[in-house]
């Protein structure tokens, strides 16, 4: 079976989640098809022994849009595919290639749907009226699209919701992570250069430590979480990776509730690069609780990876996370009542902060609870989400789909 395996996102170059999931999909299907990724932009790596082939493809043209340029790239994948068995999208970014190449060649698309344009509104903000291009991508591949993976229960939901489409076509195959790539260190050597990393970034890996990782948007919560943070008393130590703003109003929003919450209670620390996984890992494995305040997700690798490094959860019970993060088991789901635009706005902003903080105080006010919630963490990520396991189902979906809409 010949895959053409689409995507804006590929190593080194990862911002979120699709990224990640792009990146070890493609290595495990690799074991057993013929595995081509096409990306939008240059410099890709191929990981060392993957036999996978990877072409990029620049966003070279001057549109006055981002959305525009994007488009173009998809142009230019569309027109480089002449012949496969299944072409699988992942993102608004390429929906519009594969389903030019499925319209062109006769070769059923499949998409990934991590996450839908109609419920991330604040997308306006960054993308102005390519905002209105996007939807109308993500729309048009969906209905055209001859089987579709939600990467949870919530997300499949909300495609239906979204878009009129044969629920036959919508399976749940959940997201994965790499225990082999996620993992605490080991020996002491490890677990000392594991301790250097994070101090260089000016954490004290004494203290009792909660960390935040993502993107600077309006669906990670994360100016909900700095308002929770106020009420956490400032013997935990708050390590925040945040870093790619979507547009430069959010992040100066970002960067004055950082500055007031340092003022206010301090033991800060704010990591805006993007990190390598090493380093990452090191902070993850010197924290004690991790934190995911989104507002929307439709599933969380990032849950996933603190769970991989035995971290309880302190996340919103929105979206998919419920369906990873066991509430009292694994760590503990904040509930939020919310505006049904879209935004995923909370109903009481103040109770929903206020509500995150009680969270994060009960999880630190028992250690040793907040331990076992961790191991318990690492044993459901480890019996439910294996990337081989993931990818075997996707296998079997593509040869259910090619064998009710094939090339003609």
């Amino acid at each position: 079976m010949k895959l053409e395996l689409l995507t804006k996102e590929y190593p080194p170059f990862i911002y979120g989640g699709a990224g990640v999931h792009v990146d070890e999909l493609s290595r495990v299907l690799a074991k057993y098809i013929d595995v081509h990724v096409r990306a939008i932009g240059e410099g890709f790596e191929v990981p060392k022994g993957v036999n996978l082939q990877v072409n990029g493809y620049p966003e070279d043209a001057v549109f006055e849009n981002p959305v525009l340029a994007t488009f173009d790239a998809d142009l230019q994948i569309a027109n480089a595919i002449k012949d496969a068995d299944i072409v699988h999208s992942h993102t608004w970014y390429v929906n519009a290639a594969g389903m030019l190449t499925s319209l062109k060649n006769g070769i059923p698309h499949v998409i990934s749907a991590h996450s839908l344009e109609p419920l991330r509104p604040w997308k306006a903000e960054q993308l102005g009226g390519g905002y209105c291009i996007s939807k109308f991508i993500e729309k048009s591949a969906y209905e055209q699209a001859a089987g579709i993976i939600a990467v949870s229960g919530a997300m499949r939901d909300d495609i239906l919701r979204c878009y009129d489409l044969d629920p036959e076509k919508v399976k749940v195959i959940h997201n994965g992570i790499d225990l082999n790539r996620f993992k605490m260190p080991a020996t002491d050597a490890e677990k000392a250069e594991a301790r250097e990393i994070a101090k260089s970034y000016g954490i004290d890996v004494a203290l009792k430590t909660a960390v935040f990782v993502g993107r600077i948007t309006r669906q990670k919560g994360l100016v909900y979480l700095i308002e929770a943070l106020k009420k956490v008393p400032n013997d935990v130590q708050v390590v925040l990776c945040a870093g790619a703003p979507d547009t430069k109003e959010i992040a100066r929003e970002v960067a004055e509730g950082f500055q007031k919450l340092d003022a206010e209670r301090g033991n800060v620390i704010w990591i805006e690069k993007k990190l390598p996984q090493n380093e990452l890992t090191a902070i993850l494995s010197n924290a004690d609780v991790f934190l995911c305040p989104s507002i929307y997700e439709p599933l969380g690798i990032v849950n996933l990876e603190a769970m991989a490094l035995k971290l309880p959860v302190v996340a919103t019970k929105t979206g998919g996370i419920p369906e990873v993060v066991v509430d009292g088991e694994t760590g503990y789901l904040v509930e939020i009542e919310q505006l049904t635009d879209g935004s995923g706005t909370p109903l009481d902003p103040e109770k929903y902060a206020s509500d995150f903080a009680d969270a994060i105080n009960r999880m630190f006010s028992d250690l040793q609870r907040a331990k076992k919630m961790g191991e318990a963490g690492y044993e459901r990520a480890k019996k439910h989400f294996s990337w081989e396991t993931i990818g075997k189902k996707t296998i079997e979906f593509y040869k259910d789909v090619i064998r009710k809409y094939g090339k003609h």
